[in-house]
């Protein structure tokens, strides 16, 4: 009789628990183990080091403060690592940023082109040719695309000084701009420039 009473007990006792865990009207109900659903993040810019703060809300297993989210196991506390001293990023082809500004046309001249001439090469810098520098230079490089009529004196890639321009020159002026050009260093990559180079250089300048 004992045993029956304490099951009818432990079950009323758990469908009180549960309905307490209910929401109904202005009650939200609780959560079981909150963390599994709301982790704590740890904030890459906004550090609080004191492992007491938010202490009245924590339910964190660790008896740290809610608020406490700096990184324990990192010098400084920090949550993101700094790269080691002296480090250069590199794009995702492996270059190295591209660091002249617009106006060093001389230096850039000095550049040579990284990227290895192939058919292959050839055959994608026509592709991209035709995709980003047609519109404004025709797709021969005559300064007769449609865009180009519009704006008005896009240069003639086949006359006068252009056919001299050093690779280098020409891979800057895509990536910087130059006068009415704009800079498409933010929309092409630099392995990609280059090959655009070689196709000026050997298809339309046959040089």
């Amino acid at each position: 009789m004992k045993i029956t009473n304490s099951i009818y007990v432990l079950g009323l006792s758990g469908l009180v628990f549960l309905g307490a865990c209910t929401a109904s009207g202005d009650h939200p109900g609780y959560e079981y183990a909150p963390q599994m659903y709301n982790s704590v993040a740890y904030e890459p810019l906004n550090q609080i080091v004191d492992e007491s703060q938010g202490s009245w809300l924590s339910t964190r297993e660790d008896g740290k403060g809610e608020f406490f989210n700096s990184n324990i196991n990192n010098p400084n506390r920090m949550n993101m690592r700094e790269p080691v001293a002296n480090t250069v990023p590199r794009t995702k082809d492996g270059a190295l940023p591209y660091r002249l500004k617009a106006f060093e046309l001389e230096e850039a001249a000095k550049i040579e082109n990284p990227v290895e001439l192939t058919e292959q090469v050839l055959a994608e810098g026509r592709v991209l040719y035709r995709q980003y520098c047609s519109t404004c230079h025709g797709n021969n490089g005559e300064g007769d695309g449609k865009a180009g009529e519009v704006v008005g004196g896009v240069a003639n890639l086949k006359g006068g000084a252009y056919i001299d321009l050093p690779e280098g020159h020409i891979f800057h002026v895509i990536m910087k701009g130059k006068g009415r050009m704009g800079a498409h260093g933010s929309q092409i990559p630099q392995e990609r420039i280059w090959k655009i180079v070689h196709y000026v250089k050997q298809e339309i300048q046959k040089q």
